[in-house]
């Protein structure tokens, strides 16, 4: 006997045995009982989803003789059994991927003319309708747009986008859907079933995932399986036969990446590649697996995983034992790989820092990811090590420069810090000044400003001036503006800050009653803004300028006093005016401000 395929033998006859597009075939049911038909109707969808298999059942129902109540074809009169044997000359199949010129098209506009021999009506079926020429959709048109009665016109095609908008609407239009992951496992179950092949549930699933929601797919997949199988379907024989990923290798890389194993999810990786996956393969199933364990963390999601009974139980254990700070964060990161893969000159590596980031997730901040910033860093893959290297590399630059200041460092930390020291001034203009501060001491000058919102209340209460309420160090305007200035430059180091510090370098500020200082603010907004970290800033600027008796009052400044900054160019026009030496060199020169 003549094989024929499960795509072919297993093919829908009836309305009923459509699978997954219950809505669409009741609506077509409804319309042949009613009598109200179209006289031309557009199926789209995916491939294999039945568009020409619904195209075939709904002509033989249109002219079957003697229709069953509940909308499908007898099966028994001559329309229905010339159909079955493919000699009915009242329906009509163009395929418009290989006959897509005008010609093609008029003759078949020339078969509209003669009306049905037996039966109501002539039923034409385009398949891939969005193939024809645009000469052929013209020639087409005015046949569409006022057929004969007698004419019914039934168009499939994959891709509506690529029709012209003039067919479209002039037709009744129904989108098929996608097949669901269960849809084709029951499918699948009778089929097996009536073939006498023997199968496991995980296997039908890692088969109906792989067709991608085509029934068509699906029952080639499952040929191809049942041959490699022998009859007896297995999930390890469809994995070695399909050349799929195995969800064990998804599951085992997010326990270790829960631990901050990272050498051993590099070890995994490499594992995977030795068995001849591709790395975005592998990182967009690890991105689909870590969004079945968040939708398992929830009983309402649960059912938005598209797998077997058995998978759902390990997605819902595994899900229990991950934070959702994880799960949500390296969703983040894998989606950003995907993104970068494909204009990467180097994909293992990108892949590889992925995993890396993805496996540091729950591991706690060390000195290489401190603090907030726009970029991913890496943490340290071997904590011990770098922390010895480190403290050993501060040692040496404590003892470097305490000898390079002539001070003596202690043995323990604890004398060291509580040593007092006594600032050293020096006069500027007749007047004595505060020691110029170190760059070594620039990195935690500003902390005290950079604090959690949240927390800001009680720990202004708790301020103190430290060292600096002692001290009464005279300091001038220059002074001022220089520790100002110091101020919001450090405050620029952190994000939270840094637009407010680039708008506090225009406040003006003086020397009214000392230590009192005035700063004037150009609006309203920016003077609310400082006003809310004053306190803050007062202390900041009273340690720096080593004098505990600093305050510091805001005002908004007069509409005289506002003086609006010069553009680059303005500037140097207005330097080339007042500056006749300036203006020769340009002259002489021949600058230009570009």
């Amino acid at each position: 006997m003549e094989y024929i395929v499960s795509a072919r033998k297993y093919r829908p006859m009836t309305f009923d045995s459509v699978v997954g597009q219950s809505a669409l075939t009741t609506t077509l049911k409804n319309a042949v009982s009613s009598g109200k038909l179209a006289h031309a109707y557009l199926f789209c969808g995916p491939r294999g989803v039945g568009k020409t298999t619904c195209a075939r059942i709904f002509a033989k129902v249109i002219n079957c003789l003697n229709p069953t109540p509940s909308g499908d074809a007898c099966g028994e009169c001559e329309s229905c059994r010339a159909f079955t044997e493919g000699r009915s000359l009242n329906i009509f199949e163009l395929d418009a991927a290989s006959n897509n010129g005008v010609e093609h098209i008029k003759a078949l506009m020339e078969q509209t003319r003669i009306p049905p021999q037996t039966g109501k009506y002539k039923v034409f079926i385009i398949d891939e309708v969005h193939m024809l020429s645009p000469q052929a959709f013209n020639a087409f048109l005015k046949t569409l747009e006022e057929p004969p009665a007698h004419v019914i016109f039934i168009l499939a095609t994959t891709e509506k986008h690529k029709i012209l908008p003039t067919i479209i609407s002039r037709c009744q239009i129904y989108d098929f859907e996608r097949m669901t992951v269960q849809s084709i496992i029951n499918h699948l179950k009778n089929v097996a079933e009536k073939e006498g092949i023997k199968y496991e549930e995980e296997a039908l699933n890692l088969i109906a995932e792989k067709a991608d929601g085509g029934m068509r797919d699906a029952l080639s997949i499952f040929d191809q399986a049942a041959s490699f199988c022998q009859g007896d379907i297995t999930y390890k024989k469809v994995l070695e036969d399909l050349n799929v990923l195995d969800a064990d290798n998804y599951f085992r890389i997010v326990d270790l990446s829960l631990e901050n194993k990272v050498s051993e999810v590099m070890v995994a990786f490499n594992d995977v590649l030795s068995k001849g996956f591709d790395a975005g393969q592998m990182i967009n199933g690890l991105a689909s697996h870590v969004r079945n364990v968040l939708m398992a963390a929830d009983e309402q999601t649960t059912q938005l995983i598209e797998a077997s009974e058995a998978t759902r139980q390990k997605y819902a254990e595994q899900a229990r034992r991950c934070p959702p700070k994880f799960l949500y964060r390296a969703l983040k990161i894998l989606n950003q790989c995907d993104v970068g893969y494909r204009l990467s000159s180097n994909k293992r590596l990108l892949c590889e820092l992925t995993l890396i980031q993805v496996a540091q997730i729950t591991q706690e901040d060390d000195g290489a990811s401190a603090g907030r910033s726009p970029y991913e860093r890496l943490k340290s893959l071997f904590k011990n090590i770098i922390r010895k290297e480190v403290q050993s590399s501060v040692a040496a630059q404590v003892a470097q420069t305490a000898k390079r200041e002539n001070v003596a460092v202690s043995d323990t930390p604890a004398k060291q810090e509580n040593q007092e020291t006594t600032p050293k001034t020096s006069k500027v203009g007749g007047a004595t000044s505060a020691p110029r501060i170190k760059l070594s001491h620039i990195g935690a000058s500003f902390s005290n400003i950079m604090r959690d919102p949240k927390a800001e209340k009680k720990e202004t209460e708790n301020l103190s001036l430290g060292e600096a309420a002692n001290e009464t160090a005279m300091f001038n305007d220059d002074d001022v503006r220089r520790e100002w200035l110091s101020m919001c430059n450090r405050m620029m180091q952190n994000l939270d800050y840094k637009a407010l510090a680039i708008r506090m370098q225009n406040v003006q500020l003086h020397i009214t009653d000392f230590p009192h200082i005035e700063g004037v603010v150009g609006n309203s907004i920016l003077l609310k803004d400082v006003s809310d970290i004053l306190l803050r800033v007062q202390v900041t600027m009273a340690k720096y300028l080593h004098n505990g008796g600093v305050k510091i009052s805001l005002r908004l400044a007069e509409p005289t006093e506002v003086v609006r900054r010069l553009t680059p160019r303005e500037f140097f026009d207005k330097l080339i005016e007042t500056n006749k030496e300036f203006a020769l060199l340009k002259d002489s020169l021949q600058l230009e401000l570009e």
